[in-house]
C-alpha cells in the first residue's frame, strides 16, 4: 500500500487549541506521487485513515502531483467545524466523507454543503442522493454478529428467534451476559440503528427488555462488540455495522454474520463538498470517483464498504448477502432526506433514551 502517513503532532496541537472536540482527530498527508505537488485535496472523514488509504492512492493515480490532507473525526466533530469554519468566514474541507446522515443532511439542509454533479448522480437510486449537494456512497447494513462455535446449527435468522434465544439464557445482571450491542446514549449510528428499528418492528421494546434480562453487554463502538465476539466472550452482538463484521470475519474464522431475514436496516456513509471548500472543484473530483465504477469497486472490494453503484455486482460475501436480501424485499434502507433531521430532535431523543433505559431496567439519567 503506497502512502505517507504522517502525524502531525505539532500542527494537530495548533487545531485541537483552536477545536477542542477535536482532541481525538488524526491529521494525515498522503504525499503526491510526483513532485512538485501542485495542489492539495482537504478531507474531513470518519473513515479510519488506513482504511481509506487505497481510495487516496487510487485517487492519487488519476491526479499524480496532488497531495491529500486527511482529517479522521467524529462525525459531530466534522459538522461541528464545517459549521464553525464557514460561519468564520474560513476555509473548510474540500470534501467531507460522514457516517453522520443526520448531520450531514442538516449541513445541506443548512446552506452548508454546495450543489455539484458527478458524473454517475442521474442513475443514483432516488433515496440516495439530495439536491445535488448530499450524495450516499455505500450500504451499512445492521447485521447480528455470532461466535461460530456457540451456534453450531446457525443464529438466530429474525428478531422472534433472536427473542427465543434470549429468553432462554439464564437471567444476568446488566453487562454480564452474552450479548453485545450499541450503547445507543454513546453511539449515533447505534442510535440510528434502534429509531429505524422503532419504525419497522413494534415489539422492539420487547426485544430490549429480553436483553436486559439477559444481561446485555454494551459498548460504543462495533469494534468494542466484535472483539469480544470473536473470543468467545459474547456470543452475539445485535445491530453491528456490517462493513466491519465482514472485514474482521476474514481475519477471525469464529466470526460470523448474518442480515436478520425479518429486515435489515441500511444506514449510508454520505459525501458533500461544503460551501466554504478551499478547492470545490477537487471536493467535487474525488466525490465522482467514489460514485464512479472505481470507487465504488473498491470500496467494496477492498474496504468490506458495499457499493450503492449497481454497476458493482459481486457475489459472496456482504455485497453479496446485501443484493440477495434486496431481492427478497428484505433491506430498509435510511433514504438521505429532511426526514433524517428528526433524529436530531433533542425532545424525540430524550424521549427514546428514556423508553431504552426504562427498558433494560436503568435508572433515569
Amino acid at each position: 500500500m503506497r502512502y505517507l502517513s504522517r502525524l502531525l503532532v505539532q500542527s494537530l496541537a495548533v487545531i485541537c487549541a483552536q477545536w477542542p472536540a477535536l482532541a481525538g482527530a488524526e491529521l494525515v498527508v498522503f504525499d503526491a506521487p510526483l513532485p512538485p505537488a501542485q495542489s492539495d485535496l482537504v478531507i474531513y472523514s470518519t473513515l479510519d485513515a488506513p482504511r481509506a488509504a487505497p481510495l487516496i492512492a487510487a485517487f492519487q493515480a488519476q491526479y499524480p502531483t496532488l497531495s491529500v490532507t486527511y482529517e479522521d473525526m467524529l462525525a459531530a466533530d466534522i459538522a461541528a467545524r464545517v459549521i464553525r469554519e464557514t460561519d468564520a468566514g474560513l476555509p473548510s474541507a474540500d470534501f467531507v466523507f460522514s457516517s453522520g446522515m443526520d448531520l450531514q443532511m442538516k449541513l445541506a439542509n443548512d446552506g452548508y454543503g454546495l450543489p455539484v454533479t458527478p458524473q454517475a448522480a442521474p442513475f443514483w437510486p432516488p433515496w440516495a442522493k439530495w439536491q445535488e449537494t448530499t450524495f450516499a456512497l455505500t450500504l451499512e447494513p445492521a447485521v447480528l454478529v455470532y461466535h461460530k462455535p456457540s451456534f453450531p446449527n446457525g443464529p438466530p435468522t429474525s428478531r422472534l428467534e433472536l427473542m427465543e434465544w434470549l429468553a432462554a439464557q439464564p437471567p444476568a445482571p446488566l453487562g454480564a451476559g452474552k450479548i453485545g450491542t450499541y450503547d445507543v446514549q454513546a453511539s449515533a449510528v447505534g442510535y440510528l440503528y434502534l429509531a429505524r428499528d422503532l419504525e419497522h418492528f413494534t415489539d422492539i421494546w420487547s426485544l430490549i427488555r429480553y436483553m436486559g434480562a439477559a444481561g446485555v453487554q454494551v459498548f460504543p463502538t462495533s469494534q468494542d462488540i466484535i472483539s469480544r465476539v470473536s473470543d468467545g466472550r459474547l456470543a452475539l452482538g445485535y445491530n453491528i455495522l456490517g462493513s466491519y463484521a465482514a472485514e474482521q470475519s476474514r481475519v477471525y474464522p469464529d466470526i460470523g454474520f448474518a442480515l436478520l431475514r425479518d429486515f435489515t436496516v441500511v444506514v449510508s456513509r454520505v459525501g458533500l463538498v461544503p460551501r466554504a471548500s478551499r478547492s470545490p472543484e477537487l471536493g467535487a473530483a474525488f466525490l465522482a470517483f467514489l460514485m464512479g465504477h472505481k470507487g465504488q469497486s473498491l470500496m467494496a472490494q477492498s474496504l468490506s464498504l458495499p457499493a450503492i453503484s449497481p454497476e458493482v455486482i459481486i457475489s459472496g460475501g456482504l455485497q453479496g448477502d446485501l443484493g440477495a436480501a434486496q431481492a427478497a424485499g428484505h433491506l430498509r434502507p435510511v433514504a438521505v432526506s429532511p426526514g433524517l433531521l428528526a433524529y436530531l430532535d433533542q425532545g424525540k431523543r430524550r424521549r427514546m433514551l428514556g423508553q431504552w433505559r426504562a427498558a433494560l431496567g436503568l435508572p433515569e439519567d
